[in-house]
């Protein structure tokens, strides 16, 4: 039986390291420095787990239809209907108000997601996992 697969999306240095986390609780991880890699992986693996950390208002070409940095992750996902990874948002003090706006604007979204603060430790995130 094939190991689950846990996606770390680390575009920061305030996302923790929990390789070893990860690892004890019988997970593969894979990393990527982009949500583009991750979405690239996605042709490949289908992730049970994906964690992500959340910038809203994340600026790019198309910022009148994407409110975070993991707004083309999550519209990639939708392409698959059956498939619904657990997502953990790891979510700054100051963006934290705004992580709801996902949920309303991916309401199909909203009920496999969840969010911590950062800093985060090893346990918030065993408990999700």
């Amino acid at each position: 039986m094939p190991k689950p697969i846990v996606f770390s999306v680390i575009e920061s240095p305030g996302h923790p390291n929990l390789s070893n986390l990860y690892e004890k609780m019988g997970y593969d991880e894979m990393k990527f420095t982009s949500v583009r890699r991750a979405i690239n992986a996605l042709k490949k693996y289908k992730p049970d787990v994906i964690i992500a950390q959340f910038f809203y208002s994340f600026s790019t070409n198309y910022a009148s239809n994407h409110i975070s940095n993991l707004d083309s992750l999550i519209i990639t996902l939708q392409k698959y209907s059956s498939y619904k990874p657990k997502f953990i948002f790891l979510v700054s003090k100051k963006d934290y108000p705004h992580i709801d706006q996902l949920s309303i604007h991916y309401d199909e979204f909203s009920s496999s997601n969840h969010s911590l603060i950062l800093p985060v430790t090893e346990e918030q995130v065993k408990e999700l996992l």
